[in-house]
């Protein structure tokens, strides 16, 4: 059974890259979705918040969260604000996201074991 697959995140990401290669050396189709250049929406944050914690997907500790203002930092409560902000500036978001299609949650970042499970095929 094929699964549509895409990959949110932005191409010079080392856990993006990773990633990538992983999906590319299993043979794994995917789409890959720049979220730089292609944006995000508030619906596509919604789908995604429906598996992951607002505060799993917002990355809190790379460059663009240690930039905010304490009191824009202070202001992230709730799905509501987190993801206002996401949509805002996208490079805040935890990478990658990845939707497996076949009701998979969405996941977000890369580990071998994880995407070897999520992509398991029957023998």
């Amino acid at each position: 059974m094929s699964k549509h697959v895409t990959l949110y995140g932005i191409p010079n990401c080392d856990t993006v890259k990773k990633a990538r290669t992983w999906l590319d050396s299993n043979g794994i189709a995917f789409t890959f979705h720049d979220f730089k250049k292609a944006g995000l929406n508030a619906a596509l944050v919604s789908t995604w918040l429906k598996d992951v914690p607002w505060d799993v997907l917002v990355n809190r500790k790379g460059t663009t969260w240690r930039g905010l203002s304490d009191e824009r930092k202070a202001a992230i409560t709730d799905n509501a604000s987190a993801t206002a902000l996401m949509v805002e500036m996208p490079s805040i978001v935890k990478r990658p996201v990845l939707q497996a299609g076949d009701g998979q949650a969405t996941q977000v970042g890369f580990n071998d074991a994880l995407y070897q499970h999520i992509f398991k095929k029957s023998s």
